[in-house]
């Protein structure tokens, strides 16, 4: 294969991030980069068969109507692109299952527990968890601190500890369906990434901006090939997207950028098929 890791970014009804994302992948070292509208993936012009990451970036799909990512949800479920094949879920689930990569950003995480691939992964793809309302009932556009779990089996956040991004969003609340749900999370480490307020995870806001339990900001599903995460990690790939760049040593690469890299060096040092 000439392009070792080929990157799907899906555009379309109400993303907004798709090419802020498209750039962090290609400054993280993937040979090729396609931004993908939707409507072409849905009526079989475009397949995930000739890439090794897919990525639902940031946005608000369908206007986030019914909720956010939950029409999409039901598109991706009954959408058939060609006669008696796969349903584009169904097509997600055989992508992880044959190694490839997910990542979904704010809006695209959302999408990922609505279709069940969080936490579960593609094994027991169904639903245990949700992203509702903010705690405070209102859109947070603010920098928090996260804090990586290095037990977590994500193949994105390994060897981050703590660190900056941005949230900004209106239901970025993880509560999951139940406590049994809740224990299964907490004790296989499918909580790559947490709010933190002096090195400790919080519920406090506003260093927890939308009252996650657990203070997740983040979930993996057991083969740590998906990540879904509410903060923005292409909105910090280069010291000027920091805030406070002109007063702060901010290292010349925005911490943001090592998902990425961690991804492509995932799928880099994967056998090949």
């Amino acid at each position: 294969m000439a392009d070792r890791c080929r990157v799907f970014v899906l555009a379309g009804n109400g993303t907004n991030c798709e090419v802020e994302t498209a750039y962090a992948w290609r400054r993280a070292g993937a040979d090729a980069v396609d931004i993908v509208p939707i409507w072409d993936w849905a009526a079989g012009r475009r397949s995930l068969d000739d890439y090794q990451i897919l990525t639902f970036p940031g946005g608000f799909l369908d206007g986030d109507d019914l909720g956010s990512a939950r029409a999409c949800a039901h598109r991706l479920r009954h959408t058939t692109p060609r006669p008696g094949g796969p349903t584009l879920l169904e097509e997600v689930i055989a992508f992880v299952r044959r190694g490839g990569l997910v990542l979904g950003i704010c809006n695209g995480f959302q999408l990922l527990v609505k279709i069940g691939l969080l936490p579960n992964g593609p094994e027991d793809p169904r639903p245990s968890a949700t992203l509702a309302p903010n705690a405070r009932g209102r859109f947070e556009d603010r920098w928090v601190r996260l804090l990586a779990d290095p037990t977590s089996p994500c193949l994105f956040t390994r060897g981050l500890g703590e660190f900056e991004l941005p949230v900004r969003h209106a239901e970025g609340r993880l509560l999951f369906a139940d406590a049994a749900a809740r224990r299964a999370a907490v004790e296989r480490r499918l909580i790559p990434l947490r709010y933190g307020l002096q090195g400790l995870p919080t519920d406090r806001y506003p260093f927890n901006p939308n009252g996650s339990e657990e203070a997740a900001a983040a979930l993996t599903d057991p083969t740590g090939r998906i990540l879904g995460l509410m903060p923005h990690p292409e909105a910090f790939v280069t010291r000027t997207q920091h805030p406070r760049w002109t007063r702060e040593a901010v290292p010349e690469e925005g911490a943001g950028l090592r998902l990425f890299r961690n991804a492509v060096q995932a799928v880099r040092d994967a056998p090949v098929p």
